[in-house]
């Protein structure tokens, strides 16, 4: 009998790539990394980094071919700054990159800890050296926030998720300036009762434009009796109205199997943050977070997840 699903991403064989182990100063863990392909095709993750005392800052790695032989920053690239952002006050998160040409600069999302929780902060670079700060733009609680690529119509859009009550779901909002957001819609629902992504949902890396729509990883929460287990799904969105879901797909595509990334700090994670695409616009290296300790990489084709939406994905009203 065969019971072997497909395969959408393939998992790097020298995983994890990345360990607390490599880096060049004391750290007790690394995940969630964004990730961005330089202008010299050098590929950069910016790695959540946490330190001893259980609070995190951002650190660039950069390597010539994505998989090995990884040049870390000798000291923490982007850290919580208190004095001037009070928000920062615990730490610095899960960061999301999006190239904005419009602005020839990344803009960079990321989660900052403060005293109420966690909120969507905002930062823009053009080189992983000197950062512009904008703060927090989405109060708590909320995260697992990226920015779209450019405008749409008029106004800049960002993915975010908020918390209410015992349900999380993904919202957009829209914004002239980037510094204040409203038209606030929810994006996309989680599901109810026994679904793999019930209750909580949240974004893993930035929208992804192709020509069928706006291409989403998502990564959905399930609660057993033995703890939360954190897997990855899909769904594709109007490219003018991206708050419209075109299709989403009902099971979930990538999971926690392997034992780094089943046993670690948070057990049974698989948590993207980031990706590059390969100069063929197809191929993608998914960059992810394994039980909240490592990093690992998966590789797969945007055809392949369009593909697999349009055999196996649903309208968004279904279930």
């Amino acid at each position: 009998m065969n019971n072997q699903h497909l395969e959408i991403f393939h998992r790097h064989k020298m995983n994890p790539i990345l360990t607390a182990a490599d880096w060049p100063y004391p750290v007790h863990s690394v995940f969630n990394p964004a990730a961005t392909t330089l202008p010299d095709g050098t590929t950069l993750l910016l790695c959540r980094v946490e330190d001893g005392r259980g609070h995190s800052h951002l650190c660039a790695a950069r390597s010539a071919n994505g998989r090995d032989d990884w040049q870390i920053d000798s000291h923490p690239t982007f850290i919580a700054d208190p004095d001037n952002i009070p928000d920062e006050l615990w730490g610095v998160e899960d960061p999301r990159i999006t190239y904005v040409p419009e602005l020839r600069q990344y803009a960079i999302v990321y989660t900052a800890f403060t005293r109420d929780g966690p909120g969507v902060a905002l930062a823009f670079t053009e080189d992983f050296h000197q950062f512009e700060r904008y703060g927090v733009i989405m109060p708590p609680e909320d995260k697992d926030a990226a920015l779209f690529p450019h405008r749409i119509g008029d106004d800049w859009a960002l993915i975010h998720r908020p918390v209410s009550s015992s349900r999380a779901h993904m919202w957009i909002s829209y914004s002239r300036d980037l510094r204040h957001w409203g038209r606030h819609k929810i994006l996309l629902e989680a599901r109810r009762g026994a679904w793999w992504d019930a209750n909580k949902i949240g974004l893993s890396p930035p929208p992804i434009e192709t020509p069928q729509g706006w291409l989403v990883i998502y990564h959905g929460v399930r609660q057993t009796a033995g703890g939360c287990i954190y897997r990855l799904g899909l769904a594709l969105f109007d490219l003018d109205a991206p708050e419209r879901c075109l299709s989403r797909g009902n099971e979930w595509i990538f999971g926690p199997e392997e034992p780094y990334e089943q046993i670690g700090d948070v057990g049974n994670v698989v948590f993207p943050c980031g990706y590059t695409i390969a100069p063929d616009g197809d191929a993608i290296n998914l960059y992810y977070g394994a039980a909240d300790t490592s990093i690992g990489l998966a590789t797969g084709s945007i055809r392949a997840m369009l593909d697999w939406l349009e055999q196996c994905g649903s309208s968004p009203e279904a279930g």
